[in-house]
């Protein structure tokens, strides 16, 4: 649970900034329903398990194999300590927990943002193996507060497709974590087919993370990190908008598709994209006639709520849907340490607040 404490221990840090009254309103909301520690979170006196959907780890024991490159791997944030969870770190998963009671969450579905993708098939092989069989040990060891999605070897499709049939079917994954592209190339390319293929049929849900634009990454310098402030919900939105236009998702319409960050850009947009192909058809391919509206496909598409504001949050319930809208929260990287109160601090229904804190994952895993 989060307490007075904790939050005001964030506030003082530079964490919590405009919404500090309501979070605080929030905590002690939570604390007096209550909330977590040894107690659940209720809302309106009914039990919600919290699911975050957004939330990273790393093992040791791959970084070294990018060589050369391990350096880049990890960002250069606050929270990197925290993010090696190994199975048999006792002191680890005990940090873990008391982080995830702290702020409200009852399950992470952890995830490992791709750095692999230039790899070699025996490199990328070896490290997704390694992912893999090691978030399968989480979440077998603790059930009911690990799950993961898979990583994959997305530059060698076909053994990603294996990769993913063994994380669904054998390893008790979720799904797979997906970066936006690989190697410049969008995911609505036809060399990436067999693997939304099978993840239709193993009803594996894709969780899309982005990871910047290299070819950006000189008006990126400066103040701000703008590689990732603006640059990472940039790269989900053009994901999404290649995945539409191109009519990857009309042709795999039972794909589940999960977005980092509020889907990016994307919704708060998402009117725009009904318009290009009118204003400029010379710039639209005649052979490719969607089966609806581009702005549409924003409901066929989860996201999670890391969006900051209560305004936020209210009108990405407008445009997506409350029912495919997930708790997120990065951690342990510190952009949202307070998702559960965020919610709670939000003018929601309480059937809202329950869909949102976790009743929708379980439908969208099928828990």
């Amino acid at each position: 649970m989060t307490s007075r404490r904790n939050f005001i221990k964030g506030a003082a840090s530079g964490i919590a900034f405009c919404s500090c009254g309501l979070l605080d309103l929030a905590a002690q909301a939570r604390q007096t329903n209550p909330s977590r520690g040894s107690l659940p979170v209720m809302v309106n006196g009914k039990r919600v398990k919290t699911i975050d959907t957004h939330c990273h780890c790393y093992f040791h024991e791959t970084i070294p194999m990018m060589g050369a490159e391990a350096g880049h791997v990890m960002p250069v944030t606050k929270g990197l300590s925290e993010m090696f969870v190994p199975a048999d770190d006792k002191a680890a998963i005990a940090e873990r927990f008391q982080a995830m009671d702290d702020m409200g969450i009852d399950m992470e579905v952890l995830s490992i943002n791709p750095f692999w993708y230039g790899t070699s098939r025996e490199t990328s092989s070896e490290i997704v193996r390694i992912h893999n069989e090691r978030l399968a040990e989480l979440s077998a060891a603790y059930p009911e507060r690990f799950g993961g999605f898979a990583s994959l070897s997305l530059q060698h499709p076909d053994l990603a497709v294996a990769e993913l049939e063994l994380a669904m079917k054998k390893q008790g994954l979720r799904g797979a974590a997906i970066g936006s592209s690989v190697q410049n190339m969008d995911f609505s390319d036809p060399k990436f087919h067999p693997v939304w293929a099978k993840a239709e049929e193993l009803g594996a849900v894709l969780f899309i993370h982005p990871q910047s634009q290299p070819q950006l990454i000189d008006r990126y310098k400066g103040n701000g990190w703008l590689a990732n402030t603006i640059g990472n919900p940039l790269d989900t939105t053009i994901a999404l908008e290649h995945l539409i236009f191109e009519g990857t998702l009309d042709k795999f319409p039972a794909l589940k598709v999960l977005a980092a960050h509020g889907g990016g850009y994307f919704p708060s947009y998402a009117a725009r994209a009904d318009f290009p192909c009118f204003v400029s058809p010379q710039n639209c391919n005649p052979n490719i006639v969607l089966k609806k509206k581009p702005s549409e496909y924003i409901r066929d598409i989860y996201v999670d709520a890391m969006v900051f504001t209560p305004e936020a949050l209210r009108y990405l319930i407008t445009q997506v849907g409350v029912e495919r809208i997930v708790l997120g929260s990065d951690y342990p990287i510190p952009w949202e340490l307070h998702p559960v109160d965020r919610i709670f601090a939000a003018v929601l229904t309480d059937d809202e607040r329950r869909a949102i804190l976790g009743e929708s994952a379980k439908k969208l895993f099928g828990m």
